[in-house]
This record gives C-alpha cells, sequence and structure tokens, in this order.
C-alpha cells in the first residue's frame, strides 16, 4: 500500500486525475511524465506516511507548469481546484528547478513541506539517472554528455547535508545513498570540466 492507494483523500484523488491528464504525451526520464510524478508522491509518502494530503498533491503536480498547456493558467487553476497551499509548493518547487541554472543555486530547507517535495524528486531523480547510466552500459560516458548535472552534485550535497535534521531519518539517508554512487560513478570525470 502507498499514498495512492485507494481509499484516498478526495484532494489526492483529483491531483492523481489532474497529473494523469497534464503528464499525458510527456516524458521525464526517458519514461511518461505520470510514473515521475507517482515516484515523488510515493516516495513522500514512503518517508512521511501521515504527509498533509495536500503534500502528496503537490508532489503529483509539481511538474504541471511545464505540462499544463500553454494557455492556461496553471496557478490561477490549483489555485481555484486545491487552494493556496498546493500551488505555493508547486511554485516553491519551479523556482527551485529554474535556480538549478544558476551559477551558485541557493538552498532553502526552511519550508517543511516544500522541503519533502523537493527532497523527494531529488530521490527519485537522481535514482532515475543512475538507472538510465547502467542501462547505457558506459556510466562514465554517460556522465561525461551530462556535465552540467554532474557540475550540481555539490549542490545537492549541500541540499542533503542541510536538509538533513530537517527531513526522517530514512529520507535523508536516501538522498545521501544515491549521491554517493553518482559521487563515486562521476569520480572520473574531470573536475575543471564540470561546472
Amino acid at each position: 500500500m502507498t499514498v495512492l492507494s485507494p481509499p484516498r483523500p478526495a484532494v489526492i484523488d483529483r491531483a492523481l486525475r489532474d497529473a494523469k491528464a497534464w503528464c499525458a504525451g510527456h516524458t521525464i526520464d526517458d519514461r511518461p511524465a505520470l510514473v515521475h510524478a507517482v515516484r515523488v508522491a510515493v516516495t513522500v509518502g514512503n518517508h512521511v506516511p501521515a504527509s498533509p494530503p495536500e503534500v502528496i498533491a503537490a508532489a503529483l503536480l509539481h511538474d504541471a507548469p511545464d505540462l499544463a498547456p500553454a494557455t492556461l493558467d496553471v496557478y490561477q487553476v490549483l489555485t481555484a481546484a486545491y487552494g493556496p497551499e498546493v500551488p505555493r509548493i508547486i511554485a516553491a518547487l519551479q523556482t527551485e528547478h529554474r535556480s538549478l541554472d544558476e551559477p551558485d543555486p541557493p538552498i532553502c530547507v526552511d519550508d517543511p513541506p516544500v522541503l519533502l517535495a523537493s527532497t523527494a524528486d531529488k530521490i527519485v531523480a537522481l535514482t532515475s539517472l543512475l538507472r538510465r547510466a547502467r542501462a547505457s552500459g558506459d556510466m562514465t560516458g554517460f556522465f561525461t554528455q551530462r556535465l552540467m548535472l554532474c557540475g550540481l552534485l555539490p549542490h545537492f550535497r549541500a541540499f542533503q547535508q542541510a536538509a538533513h535534521p530537517r527531513v526522517p531519518a530514512g529520507m535523508s539517508a536516501h538522498l545521501a545513498a544515491v549521491l554517493t554512487r553518482l559521487e563515486q560513478v562521476t569520480a572520473g570525470i574531470p573536475a575543471a570540466r564540470l561546472r
């Protein structure tokens, strides 16, 4: 059983329906976008079984601003359907995603609902990255083609360390383990080329 197993709160049921609609036809990490959304929500629930339903809904919909039709005012639709908390969490995650393009992305760990969703998103995305690298048959080559991402590993490690006292120990350990494996497989890539 997961946080998405029925019976589930109405807000999660609605979010799952909306995620299915908005994710349709999109991919994330070479898989249907809905797979990523569901994994993030389930990861939150696995580590925090009593998560507020709004956090699970936001996890399901965290990529909605990138996936919903451009003609849609996604935050207006989200606010009307879910109230203020779900779109607030999603907006914070979108800000965090955009900041990764900056030279020194900020690390924000002072908003518990956002922190849970953000940590779960990193666990899922980085685990998927490792899976894709293994499937390529050439892990070093795979990561050599993703130098910007490799350059973000110190940022993700700093995030994990800052989040450690604020998220469940198992969640922090999960992210730490994924990062350790990524650091190991990218160790041979010259640091000067990373960012």
